[in-house]
């Protein structure tokens, strides 16, 4: 049996279903769908030069790459790669292949450092570490159980804050562009972001065919949206939270948090039953909201760096 890497196939309905298998199986913590996988493949920005890579064996899609440069990124030559192998598929090469096709089409381009989210999981290191990744910062998943878990109560909603939906800025999403912009800016990590490309960032995120616009909360005052919680739902009974922030001349009055419970209680009203969330491991403010929402730690995953060149 032979393992072959090829670039995924976005109008082929088994690539896609296969991919999404292979990252459920493999990291349940986040929300794959085929038509997310599609989506990411085709309305990433051309600057990212993003592919997608499949390993197959005998027809079946058994590892998976993302693969990009970090093209929204202050400092130039870096880019990522994140690889999945299903877990009954493990030991055939598939991983193998794919990091070396990855690091060779990002080499190509130019990439000096590359990034690489791990699960930190013994079998896992191991693999990153024997293909001369070194670990970094740390993140942790967290899960919630929606249909059983208690949310704390509703607390009042402040004098001069309005509570919206996503979908109430349907027809000027620029607002909430800027506030975007503002937030992941502002997040901890060794890549820090940019996002300047209004245009782009109606492609890739407010065109997301995970992104529901109905749970996605905005906290506005004087008209401006100064706090969100965005909301990915997979179809099914699950929910991730994308991104919470706060401009920065509002934060520390409790917004974010305010903002996400309101999706949450949306989000067990419309019947999901299961809510995800990850964080930086140093972002100690979100974790704590985190667990005062009630959300427990699952898993952990380190972003890996290796230096080319």
């Amino acid at each position: 049996m032979t393992v072959l890497v090829r670039d995924l196939r976005p109008d082929v309905l088994a690539d896609t279903e296969g991919f999404t298998e292979v990252r459920r199986l493999a990291l349940p913590y986040i929300l794959f769908t085929p038509a997310s996988v599609r989506h990411v493949l085709t309305r990433s920005h051309p600057d990212a030069r993003f592919r997608s890579l499949v390993a197959e064996e005998d027809g079946e899609v058994i590892g998976t790459a993302q693969v990009a440069l970090a093209h929204d990124s202050t400092e130039p030559g870096q880019a990522y790669l994140n690889v999945h192998v299903r877990p009954d598929r493990i030991g055939r090469g598939a991983g193998r292949l794919l990091v070396a096709a990855a690091e060779e089409y990002l080499g190509s381009l130019g990439a000096t450092r590359l990034y690489s989210w791990v699960l930190d999981e013994p079998a896992s290191v191991r693999f990153a570490e024997r293909h001369g990744y070194r670990p970094g910062r740390p993140a942790r998943f967290l899960r919630l159980d929606l249909a059983h878990g208690a949310l704390p109560a509703l607390p009042d909603t402040p004098p001069g804050v309005e509570l919206r939906t996503a979908a109430d800025f349907a027809a000027d999403p620029r607002p909430l562009f800027e506030l975007d912009a503002e937030s992941v800016a502002d997040e901890p990590g060794e890549v820090t972001l940019a996002y300047s490309d209004y245009e782009a960032w109606l492609e890739e995120t407010w065109k997301h065919p995970l992104l529901d616009l109905d749970l996605t909360m905005v906290a506005v005052t004087d008209g401006r949206p100064v706090a969100f919680s965005v909301a990915y739902t997979d179809g099914g009974t699950r929910y991730f939270t994308a991104m919470t922030g706060t401009s920065r001349a509002y934060r520390g009055r409790g917004l974010a948090k305010l903002a996400k419970l309101h999706s949450l209680y949306r989000a067990r009203t419309a019947g999901l039953t299961e809510a995800f969330t990850g964080n930086d491991a140093g972002n100690g403010p979100m974790i704590a909201i985190n667990k005062w929402l009630g959300y427990e730690f699952c898993a952990t995953e380190v972003r890996y760096v290796r230096e080319l060149g």
